[in-house]
């Protein structure tokens, strides 16, 4: 239990990041201060980075794993650009992560870290440590490892590997006594992950505590600090990843539907969560099926379709790229399938754990023939439910493929979601026929989205022929008649654009006209959000903020809203896709872009100077 050895000052919020070794242990060590102050009730924003290898060489700089966690009793859109507190558990992490820290703010290095060695890897001449270039930051200088060690002395049944795995856990500890946190959320968790393994309890529990304790009593922290609980409306809520929110969206779409869920996929960075979410929920009616490639993937997923469930199938860039084939073939006959696209850097491998906006034009166009699709992009970790959720509606409703983009930021980052019950979501219907009509053909249409029926194989009198090949607009039958061909092509067109009548129109924050407007789309919200809200806050009130969750069709009201601002920048974390497609539609509007391929998400800081510039 906390000690209330001294008044705590109170934050409104704020920034800590974790930085050390990809064997450190620091996103666990973050996921638990997240959850833990997450169930204290404050509203919490995440960040995790990490690199692309299994196990980088120890101590090197691109081996550095960090963990970034805002917390606060407001409104908490990112992650935070500058950090209060940095924990570096090592040389390169300090050395990376440095840039990040504001002046005056605070530091704990682990000095049993900060050998030659050590120093060397992380390319450092000198020990910052004692050269005087952290002069301008509070330096917390505690011998983590050996003090874990100490602490650990007498458990049995561990090895020297282990007990130096436990480090993190120290280092937690005196994050949690400085920002006032219980300890407790934090054991429960030791006690359930290693209920098999009595002595990692004790491990990790000693060392939390001795963190704890070691930092009361050390004289550099003069006082710790308490962030009040946020106000949010009434309900139940769980801190959740963008990840397992696709999950649960898609699990309350086959609960709403009462179609029974089916997922082919093949494991890719950074999805592949999605699939061992969905594979804990057989006893709901889950089909998980772990495919050898890509192709298998997709191809099994049209499958399950063309036999009557709920179909997806998950992926990044790389991926999406080798079901381009299949996916058409979908589009072509016109089965529901969701394909959802977690979006890394690319191109090629590019940085596979790092994020980025690049695969719109892919998700576009990527496909041979005029073959369009639904594309609907979500903006948080928390409504991936809601767009996962959506995507499912609209291929049951419409019967066609529906991507959903997602990208890596808001996949890994997590925040609270209010639990949501499968009553209060909307209706899902689907055009299935389950008798025999008079007069029935395959493509017999539904008069107002264009939809085609579906009929299940193996229903007697519901017989019909499905392919790649172009068929009869009636029959379905293979038709090589030129006339024939280019009304399917134009009918299926006709479908997609038609679903702008089953999206909400795009709205605007802050301001419907102006000077300027700020664009952004899928997971730049929070980043464009906030930083279009300080600036309204300091006066800047003829600056307004559009967000786009529907690409493909665009909403109706698209232009309307567009032609209310002088000038009109279009925010992206790749080299101007989106932009390229506002362009193709409303040429004659003036679009501007902001783009930043770091594989990183936007800073606030970045984007208030470039809004400041344009409106001077």
């Amino acid at each position: 239990m906390i000690k209330k050895t001294m008044q705590p000052e109170v934050l409104e919020a704020v920034v800590i990041r974790f930085v050390g070794d990809s064997g450190d242990g620091m996103q666990l060590t973050g996921t638990q201060f997240s959850d833990t102050s997450a169930m204290f009730g404050n509203d919490v924003a995440t960040f995790p980075n990490f690199p692309s290898e299994i196990r980088a060489p120890q101590g090197s700089l691109y081996g550095v794993s960090g963990f970034q966690v805002h917390i606060g009793s407001v409104e908490i859109s990112t992650p935070g650009d500058e950090v209060d507190l940095l924990v570096a558990m090592n040389p390169a992490g300090l050395k990376t992560n440095l840039y990040a820290v504001k002046p005056g703010q605070t530091i704990i290095v682990d000095i049993d870290a900060f050998n030659k060695k050590n120093l060397q890897k992380a390319l450092y001449e000198t020990n910052p440590l004692e050269d005087g270039s952290l002069q301008n930051y509070r330096v917390i200088e505690v011998s983590i490892s050996s003090l874990t060690k100490e602490a650990l002395k007498g458990v049995e049944g561990l090895d020297n590997k282990s007990i130096t795995r436990s480090k993190n856990m120290f280092a937690l500890g005196m994050v949690y006594w400085m920002y006032h946190r219980s300890t407790e959320y934090t054991i429960a968790f030791f006690e359930k992950k290693f209920a098999a393994k009595p002595e990692l309890i004790e491990s990790n529990t000693k060392a939390l505590n001795a963190g704890y304790y070691y930092a009361e009593t050390l004289e550099l922290i003069p006082s710790s600090y308490s962030i009040s609980p946020a106000k949010m409306p009434s309900g139940t809520y769980r801190i959740i990843s963008g990840n397992t929110a696709t999950a649960w969206g898609f699990l309350a779409a086959a609960e709403k539907s009462g179609i029974e869920l089916f997922l082919g996929s093949y494991p890719i960075t950074p999805a592949t969560d999605i699939l061992h979410e969905l594979v804990k929920h057989k006893h709901f009616g889950v089909k998980a099926f772990q495919a050898e490639d890509e192709i298998a993937g997709i191809t099994s997923a049209i499958g399950a379709s063309f036999a009557g469930d709920l179909a997806i199938t998950t992926t990044s860039g790389p991926g999406l790229s080798l079901k381009a084939e299949a996916l058409g073939l979908a589009m072509m006959i016109e089965l529901p399938l969701v394909v959802v696209n977690v979006q890394r850097g690319g191109p090629s491998t590019g940085l596979p754990t790092k994020t980025e906006q690049s695969d719109l034009m892919q998700a576009m166009y990527g496909r041979n023939g005029d073959s369009p699709v639904i594309v609907i992009a979500a903006s948080t970790p928390a409504d991936c439910f809601f767009y996962a959720y959506q995507a499912s509606k609209l291929a049951l409703e419409h019967m066609t493929p529906v991507i959903l983009l997602t990208d890596g930021y808001i996949a890994n980052g997590s925040e609270p979601w209010k639990i949501k019950r499968v009553s209060e979501m909307p209706e899902i219907k689907n055009n299935k026929v389950t008798e025999v009509v008079e007069n029935w053909h395959p493509y017999n249409r539904d008069e107002k989205t264009l939809a085609r029926n579906w009929a299940i194989p193996g229903t007697k009198g519901l017989e019909h022929r499905i392919g790649g090949l172009e068929k009869d607009k009636i029959t379905g039958n293979v038709s090589y008649v030129p006339e024939n061909h280019e009304y399917m092509t134009r009918i299926r067109a006709e479908k997609i654009k038609r679903v702008q009548n089953y999206i909400p129109d795009l709205l605007t924050e802050y301001a419907d006209s102006g000077d300027l407007l700020v664009v952004g789309w899928g997971g730049t919200y929070g980043s464009l959000h906030s930083a279009v809200q300080k600036l309204n806050s300091q006066g800047f009130g003829n600056i307004g903020y559009a967000h786009f969750n529907y690409i493909n069709p665009l909403p109706k009201n698209t232009e309307e809203v567009l032609s209310k601002f002088k000038r009109i920048i279009v925010c992206e974390l790749n080299n101007g896709q989106f932009v390229h497609v506002l362009r193709m539609n409303f040429g004659h509007l003036n679009f501007l872009q902001f783009n930043k391929i770091q594989g990183l998400p936007f800073g606030n800081t970045e984007l208030i100077n470039k809004f400041k510039q344009l409106l001077s």
